[in-house]
């Protein structure tokens, strides 16, 4: 079992409006990662630990769209329902949400890519991380990269991410072991 302390954080990618069921670039069952991570919102809530969401904020002219010659639809645009959390995540008021991607020319899949979550973190006195959102060989993928690189312990909630494809979500859980992020479902916390 793995007990939350006070020197952990749940941080939640990248679940948007535009990314689930329906949305602009749907993540298959990518819905099904609400109640799970209602579940751990609910335990780091309780215990009074910190929580993050970070979230894809584009202008409407971003780089990675396909009318600027980028591979995706234009979505999670600023200010658009689409970008918004969907309102079954039942994010804390006191959520910390970081925006990413926010600059034209500039993509970002990682978090931490052209933002200040590591300062955040930091400032929180955050030494573990304990990450799901979509989607798993994106945005979760990059994300735990960048936080391993950063020093961070990373716990991957499993049961709480879903692919685009499956065989590259296959391959990006491969990595994510062999870079060190130690994978957990709910039944593994304390």
């Amino acid at each position: 079992m793995i007990e939350p302390t006070d020197h952990d954080a749940l941080l939640v990618v990248d679940v948007q409006k535009d990314f689930l069921p329906g949305g602009a670039l749907a993540v298959p069952d990518g819905d099904a990662v609400v109640p799970v991570l209602n579940r751990y919102l609910e335990t780091f809530r309780r215990r009074g630990l910190p929580v993050f969401a970070t979230r894809d904020w584009h202008p409407p002219d971003h780089c990675s769209f396909r009318e600027r010659g980028g591979p995706w639809p234009a979505h999670c645009v600023a200010g658009t329902p689409g970008a918004e959390f969907p309102p079954e995540l039942e994010l804390p008021t006191e959520a910390d949400v970081v925006s990413k991607a926010t600059e034209p020319e500039r993509e970002a899949y990682s978090g931490f890519e052209g933002t200040d979550l590591e300062t955040r973190l930091k400032r929180r006195g955050v030494r573990r991380l304990f990450v799901g959102g979509l989607a798993t060989e994106y945005c979760v993928l990059n994300t735990v990269r960048d936080a391993i690189r950063r020093g961070f312990e990373v716990f991957l909630l499993t049961d709480a991410i879903r692919a685009v494809n499956p065989e590259d979500g296959r391959k990006a859980l491969e990595e994510m072991r062999r870079l060190g992020a130690r994978f957990v479902t709910l039944a593994d916390l304390a």
